[in-house]
């Protein structure tokens, strides 16, 4: 009987043993997991504030020429695709009136220079010789406006781009004879953001590229900025113009116009270390504090720059960022740095 009172107690002895150690294991719970990361250290550089924008080639000037009334068309000089220089011969209309005049002013000349002689000699009143002064040069002008508009010229150094008339034509005024664009040099009209208006200046550089000419580099120039803001794009127009000497440069191309408003000293962070919140626009970087936790960092992001991103605001220079872990780490949790 003496023997099972002292197993009995020797049970009940090791039952509580049992359940101490249990209640000790649950109150403890597993250890914790320090989670790895990985950083870098935020940078101070000069970074070029430049933008790249979408604009077309076009013409330094375009001239569409056509006489001034109908008329038959006698000859045509020129063709499509022909480069033809200032004051060159582009077609005759019909000359019957024309020669008609050459014939006519020729006489009124000659009665001019002889009422003239008789003015200064004293033979003719002053009132008379003002009279025929005066008839003789509306007759003139008269006669200048018709071989204008018979013996058509270029005004303009340039690329015949159209020719919608051939020669025996009844030109009818439906639309111009030639259309010449002047292509030496070229102009494009840039839409750049309202936010960089008082940082563009007439007489910047700028270089471009177009998609016809593809490994191809130009230099213009600002030459012109327009007043006014477009308020459904929120963009103004920056006239550029570019020498184009070598005419490889055509109306209508697509080009790429990169605009450099300067440099910005800014902090510098690997573009892994940027955390888009879900949700939200909002950008963030976990920042490594001084007794090993991470703080959550909101920042402003400027301009991707290869596989880095200018940092606006939010950062100094120094700072230790994560750039890998931050799944696996929230605000505040201490963090073992690889």
């Amino acid at each position: 009987m003496k023997s099972k009172f002292v197993l009995l107690i020797a049970a009940l002895v090791a039952a509580a043993s049992c359940g101490n150690n249990a209640s000790n294991t649950a109150a403890t719970g597993p250890a914790e997991v320090v989670p790895n990361v990985e950083i870098a250290t935020a940078v101070a550089r000069d970074v070029p504030q430049d933008n790249i924008y979408a604009s077309t080639v076009e013409a330094y000037a375009t001239n569409n020429i056509m006489p001034q009334a109908g008329n038959r068309i006698g000859k045509v000089y020129v063709e499509v695709g022909d480069y033809v220089t200032k004051g060159q011969l582009l077609a005759e209309m019909d000359r019957t009136q024309l020669d008609q005049l050459t014939l006519q002013i020729k006489n009124d000349e000659n009665e001019y220079n002889r009422m003239k002689s008789l003015y200064e000699e004293g033979g003719l009143s002053q009132s008379d010789f003002e009279a025929a002064e005066l008839n003789f040069k509306v007759r003139e002008s008269s006669y200048k406006n018709i071989k204008e508009n018979t013996i058509l010229t270029s005004p303009i150094t340039g690329f015949v781009t159209a020719r919608n008339f051939d020669a025996g034509d009844m030109f009818s005024m439906s639309s111009p004879l030639f259309t010449i664009q002047q292509v030496v040099p070229v102009k494009l009209r840039v839409g750049v953001s309202e936010s960089e208006y008082t940082k563009v200046k007439k007489g910047d550089s700028v270089t471009l590229t177009v998609d016809a000419l593809p490994g191809k580099t130009f230099k213009g120039k600002i030459e012109r900025i327009y007043p006014v803001i477009d308020p459904s794009t929120h963009t103004f127009k920056a006239e550029v113009h570019v020498s184009n000497t070598d005419k490889v440069l055509r109306p209508g191309m697509y080009a790429r116009v990169k605009v450099n408003f300067g440099t910005n000293r800014s902090i510098i962070v690997p573009d892994q270390a940027l955390v888009k919140q879900e949700g939200t626009g909002t950008r963030f970087i976990y920042v490594l504090q001084p007794d090993g936790t991470v703080h959550y960092t909101p920042v402003k992001i400027g301009r991707h720059i290869g596989r880095e991103y200018e940092i606006v605001e939010g950062l100094e220079e120094g700072m230790k960022v994560v750039v890998k872990g931050q799944s696996a780490i929230k605000d505040g949790v201490k963090v073992n740095v690889l």
